[in-house]
């Protein structure tokens, strides 16, 4: 699937604000008390039958969209939800279509009571110049069989009265957000399930959620979210809290049908086409184009770890062992438009991503799969952690942790900071290479600092360190002579006495890369 590739008739009395009637069989539904539970209750029933798919037959005019066709479909403004005034939020919900083919059911929570919303041809306007309804709007009334696949959640978050896209739903487990003053760009998910595995991968499908209506002068809302596929079902439950960073806090519960052996918990899916360092081959006047540029991670002991993203010529991929990990997550550090030179992408604001465990996950590791691309349009790098012990069929499994979605998180300690990458073919030597790693120092003197370097092959010669030019950063540099045909592992550190005084640097060389 591709990155890019998502009412009125009013119940008079049944809500205190603007709400979509409840059309169809949901209307036959008698309400009752809803919480966390009742998502849990669910999931663990659905676990115990077999995965039903909420697949669709699409009919017009939904039927045989392309990518412009379904974009030109628009949920109408006056339809969204909690669209009264002061709510803090407002909501559409998204239309079949495209490659968007599986039913999600849409409850509002009012209350404590959840009351589930029919689907209609009426919330949405159709663009003229792709459909033939000059008025824009399709024939009125419920469309048998179809129903709603995802949800879009608006805040003001950049101006007072604009309400702007803070988060979507939509697409398997898939969904993503912003911050203050930044873009979409990578994307997270429920759950992954046989990432880079030679058999086909598995996608569960968020086949349910229960928006609760956020009260006046709301900043948070929370949602629940019903996890379904052939080897699990789950729970979600995701509070989201937008501003300057905008936190999610997710609780989970997981219902495995099966041993599942290759999960991913909370993954962070993302691109990386290239940068100045990995350019090869790439004719393209830009200086850089990713949505995220390097893996971070902080280790259970502290420890600051920086590997920057790649496109490979092979699928690769990396692990790190990470036992109980503070955090980890897909960040694009360089926020400067010089760096990447696109005045449309506007790459430099795209938001990073991490995430921070709410209670000790146990032992595993931090996977890194990185895939070749040739465009700039196809997400080809996944991130997330993977428990040791398989999940086991028939257990009960929770992971609790915020995700946070923002320009760059925070730092836990004054320390050099990796800011750039770079690489290249010595001068008069084809077979040899010049890596270049440029630290913001901060405050650190740089003559108090001594690089240490390691590579698992291959002959590294000249690692030396110098500051650059007007202001705080310094250049480490070094030659490497790889040995033929063999992969290579780095890890550099600045060091200052017997102390870490920088990230870690982490780098795989590659043959051909």
């Amino acid at each position: 699937m591709q990155r890019r590739s998502l009412l009125q008739l009013v119940l008079a009395g049944l809500f205190g604000t603007r709400l979509p009637a409840i059309l169809g069989p949901a209307a036959a539904q008698e309400p009752a008390r809803f919480d966390f539970q009742t998502v849990i209750d669910r999931a663990r029933a659905a676990a115990s039958a077999p995965f039903q798919s909420p697949a669709m037959t699409l009919a017009p005019p939904f039927a045989d969209l392309s990518y412009d066709q379904y974009r030109a479909i628009r949920f109408r403004e006056d339809r969204r939800l909690f669209g009264d005034g002061g709510r803090g939020f407002q909501m559409d919900l998204l239309p079949p279509g495209g490659v968007f083919t599986d039913r999600v059911e849409i409850a509002v929570v009012q209350g404590g009571i959840a009351r589930p919303i029919g689907f209609s041809t009426d919330y949405f306007d159709f663009a003229p110049q792709y459909f033939p309804y000059p008025d824009g709007r399709a024939p009125s009334g419920p469309a048998d069989g179809l129903g709603f696949t995802g949800l879009r959640l608006r805040a003001s978050i950049n101006r007072p009265g604009i309400w702007d896209e803070v988060a979507v739903f939509q697409g398997a487990s898939y969904f993503r957000a912003v911050a203050r003053d930044t873009l979409y760009g990578l994307s997270a998910r429920g759950l992954a399930i046989g990432t880079g595995e030679p058999t086909p991968e598995e996608f569960p499908l968020f086949t349910a959620f229960w928006v609760e209506e956020p009260l006046p002068g709301a900043s948070s809302l929370k949602l629940w979210a019903l996890l379904d596929g052939p080897s699990v079902a789950g729970a979600y439950q995701i509070e989201i809290s937008p501003g300057s960073a905008t936190a999610m806090e997710v609780r989970s519960v997981l219902f495995p049908r099966r041993e599942i052996a290759n999960a991913g918990i909370a993954p962070l899916t993302s691109m990386f086409y290239f940068g100045p360092e990995s350019r090869a081959g790439i004719d393209d006047f830009r200086n850089a184009v990713h949505d995220s540029e390097g893996l971070w991670i902080v280790s259970a002991e502290g420890e600051r770890l920086w590997r920057p993203l790649r496109n490979p010529a092979a699928v690769e991929v990396s692990a790190f062992r990470q036992d109980n990990p503070r955090r980890f997550g897909l960040i694009q550090r360089n926020r400067d438009f010089g760096w990447f030179q696109d005045p449309e992408a506007r790459y430099e604001l795209r938001a990073s991503a991490w995430v921070e465990p709410a209670s000790p996950w146990g032992n595993g590791a931090v996977l890194l799969f990185e895939l070749p691309t040739g465009n700039e349009f196809s997400d080809n790098v996944v991130a997330f952690w993977r428990p040791e012990a398989p999940l086991a069929a028939g257990s009960e499994q929770r992971f609790d942790y915020r995700l946070t979605w923002g320009p760059l998180p925070g730092e836990e300690a004054p320390i050099a900071r990796i800011v750039a990458t770079r690489g290249g073919r010595a001068l008069g030597d084809p077979e040899e290479r010049v890596f270049v790693i440029d630290f913001e120092l901060g405050m650190i003197d740089p003559g108090s600092l001594t690089p240490q370097l390691t590579a698992t092959t291959g002959t590294v010669t000249g690692l030396s360190i110098a500051p650059l030019p007007g202001g705080t950063l310094a250049r480490v540099g070094f030659h490497f002579r790889p040995e033929p045909g063999q992969f290579s592992e780095f890890r550099l550190t600045l060091a200052s006495g017997h102390s870490a005084a920088s990230e870690t640097w982490l780098y795989r060389w590659s043959p051909g890369g």
